[in-house]
């Protein structure tokens, strides 16, 4: 083999590299997006429920306005558009806290506790609670593995070549960790 037959094959394979990481990166990113989508279509799912679940703790609890309105609220605010994964997250994250202590009202009115609207409305809370907890280690799954390979070499020069940026995992503040952690009080 002459040195142009070693060099030709040399940029063969360099040009095939490159084509099966660029189609990696593509494939990852859009499993990124496809992980993303699934997040938002269990939120829009919560915020479709969490009306009903008001206005039935209304009809028992109306006294309890402000716990109501601050539910209104955390919702209206995660709905709203935030820039940044940290923004959505932390909007998501309060709205959750808003809706713990919104079944803690539960407990102090067993007539609410029994109402079938409103056991439903909990359970399809509940199960899209769950869903969207695993849409979420889903889609940081994702981008673990897109990261991962974004920062590795060489496929990293593939990555700079073709502008290919980092994604945000959907997480917990520090501050919001520790809250987590802790039972939910309610004080009346």
């Amino acid at each position: 083999m002459s040195g142009i037959g070693v060099v030709f094959i040399i940029a063969i394979v360099l040009v095939i590299y490159f084509i099966i990481t660029y189609n990696g990166f593509v494939t990852l990113r859009n499993r990124v997006q496809e992980a993303w989508s699934d997040i938002e279509v269990q939120m829009k799912r919560r915020y479709d429920l969490i009306p009903n679940l008001v206005n039935t703790v209304k009809g028992y609890a109306a006294h309890e306005q402000n716990t109501l309105e601050n539910v209104i609220k955390a919702r209206s605010a995660a709905m709203g558009q935030q820039e940044t994964m940290q923004e959505r997250a932390k909007s998501e994250n309060i709205l959750t806290g808003t809706l713990k202590s919104l079944f803690a009202l539960s407990e102090n009115y067993p007539e609410l506790k029994a109402d079938k609207n409103f056991m439903e409305l909990q359970r399809e809370l509940r199960d899209t609670e769950d869903k969207l907890q695993a849409a979420r280690r889903f889609y940081n799954g994702n981008v673990l593995s897109y990261n991962t390979k974004l920062e590795m070499f060489p496929s990293n020069v593939v990555a700079a070549a073709f502008h290919f940026e980092k994604k945000e995992f959907f997480e917990l503040e520090d501050a919001e960790k520790e809250a987590a952690k802790k039972p939910v009080e309610v004080k009346f």
